[in-house]
């Protein structure tokens, strides 16, 4: 699944989230998502799941192109 990689990022920023933070709420490994903001990875439907309840958006924001 492609995350886009900007949207993710602004989203963690816009919460006000380290993603060691972000890692503590959706139990998402730090290491997957710097993969994923830095592009390097794409992601499992489940771990965009997790993210986005963690973000408090919906499961599809984080796919969205701006």
């Amino acid at each position: 699944m492609e995350v886009n990689t900007q949207k993710l990022k602004e989203l963690r920023r816009r919460r006000v989230l380290s993603m060691r933070e972000l890692e503590a709420l959706s139990g998402v490994s730090h290491n997957t998502i710097w993969r994923m903001e830095s592009g390097r990875q794409g992601a499992h439907p489940r771990t965009v799941r997790k993210l986005a309840k963690a973000l408090g958006v919906e499961p599809e924001e984080p796919l969205r192109e701006e």
